[in-house]
């Protein structure tokens, strides 16, 4: 027997977490493959890339699905539990839960559509695939829904961490930009009670003349201008000239206006905009698998026509 494909474990996963415990996802996994009789062997595969088992991957997926859709809450890295709407879910003793059944709930959409093309309140149910899409073009959206769980699982990681490692990671991260000319010596975490609102410096030249201050926040809920003015002040009596301010969480609607208004250049930056700036840079992420796609080259054949 193969592994199921990761759908098969939705229903199942939310009837094991139905006791409303926390659950690793280890241990989720040896009662999965108790329930549905998945031999060692079947556990074991891997994928092709040979970066994790089959297995894994597949439940992970599950999980994932089932927390974007509010059914399952996160707890943790690697860890869940059941959600008041899980528990409704499974009073209506529904079959079978599947992606098409979590299209009914808006933060399953929100999270398959990021973007320009998420659904707004009101609108109707997107459209499904184009069955005329080319081999191209699946392979571009599958890329792209690729990030977004990448993004999701990086913000989930960096949200259970301290603020100490926040304040340090998001150092690297500028340092992995560029800014400091990419010298880790031309960067600090200052951190630390009576900082006066600055968690690390970057010296964009070697004298030190240029200066980026950075505040980091690892917050799940929104900064709002108030916390925007502080850092303004801040930067104010340190007579600096730009800032960048760095959030695990999101803006408040005027904490943009706050920053745009400011005598100096304060750049924001929340969590979703964090996640994919680490993706880019490589920080904290690793390349698992590379797909060539060749075509034929016609300048070869030219001259044989």
């Amino acid at each position: 027997m193969a592994v199921p494909g990761y759908q098969d474990f939705m229903l199942p996963l939310l009837k094991i977490a139905a006791d409303g415990q926390e659950y690793k996802i280890s241990d989720a996994m040896d009662a999965l493959a108790a329930e549905m009789v998945i031999s060692e062997e079947d556990q074991q595969l891997m994928l092709p890339s040979g970066t994790q088992t089959q297995y894994y991957n597949r439940v992970s997926w599950a999980v994932m699905y089932l927390a974007k859709s509010l059914l399952l809450e996160r707890t943790g890295w690697g860890r869940f539990k059941i959600a008041p709407r899980g528990t409704d879910v499974l009073k209506t003793n529904v079959p079978r839960i599947d992606n098409s059944f979590l299209s009914q709930f808006p933060e399953y959409q929100a999270f398959k559509h990021k973007g320009a093309n998420a659904p707004k309140p009101g609108d109707n149910p997107p459209l499904p695939p184009d069955p005329e899409i080319t081999p191209e073009e699946q392979l571009q959206a599958a890329h792209e829904e690729l990030r977004s769980a990448l993004a999701d699982d990086l913000l989930d990681r960096v949200r259970v961490g301290s603020p100490k490692f926040f304040e340090h990671l998001v150092i690297r991260l500028l340092v992995a930009m560029g800014y400091g000319g990419g010298r880790m010596d031309r960067a600090e975490v200052t951190g630390k009670s009576g900082d006066d609102g600055i968690d690390g410096l970057i010296r964009e030249d070697r004298l030190g003349l240029d200066m980026v201050y950075v505040q980091a926040k690892k917050w799940d809920s929104s900064v709002g201008p108030g916390e925007i003015d502080r850092f303004i002040g801040s930067l104010t009596r340190k007579k600096a000239t730009k800032g960048v301010f760095i959030t695990s969480g999101a803006f408040t609607v005027g904490a943009p206006r706050a920053a745009k208004e400011a005598s100096v250049r304060v750049r924001l930056i929340d969590g979703d905009e964090l996640a994919s700036l680490m993706i880019d840079f490589n920080v904290g992420v690793a390349e698992a698998e590379k797909y060539i796609v060749k075509k034929v080259d016609t300048d070869f054949f030219e001259p044989l026509a």
